[in-house]
């Protein structure tokens, strides 16, 4: 189960991008839908530890996750809308960007994966390449 409660997202500035959600979610297909400007990306990014509220509470299976954001991150995927492939990362970095996030620090472990697509001979070469 995720709970958000009483969530807010003050910008620089005044400007408030979420303010004062407070959510139940039990496991199963969830949509988020509103208008731009909404707070939907803002939300979301909060829910996967990319930002952290200004206030509120967010917790994943009773876990607080602005405490303990690798509980959520194990089984969390993200994929947010504009998502692109950094020209200037190596595969390499980028897996190990990405890993990192998921609480992955093996380089042997990256290793592995590029491996088994078959980029272990381009791994540490510029994306752009």
């Amino acid at each position: 189960m995720l709970t958000l409660t009483h969530v807010t997202k003050r910008f620089s500035g005044g400007v408030t991008a979420v303010n004062d959600v407070s959510l139940d979610l039990k496991a199963g297909v969830i949509g988020l839908l509103g208008p731009n400007g909404a707070g939907k990306t803002t939300l979301m990014q909060m829910v996967a530890t990319i930002t952290r509220p200004t206030d509120g509470q967010i917790e994943f299976q009773g876990v607080d996750i602005l405490k303990e954001p690798e509980t959520l991150r194990r089984q969390l995927g993200y994929l947010p809308q504009d998502f692109g492939v950094y020209d200037n990362l190596t595969a390499f970095e980028f897996l190990s960007y990405f890993a990192g996030l998921k609480g992955v620090t093996s380089r042997g472990r990256i290793d592995e994966l590029l491996e088994l697509v078959n980029l272990h001979t381009v791994a540490r070469r510029p994306a752009a390449t």
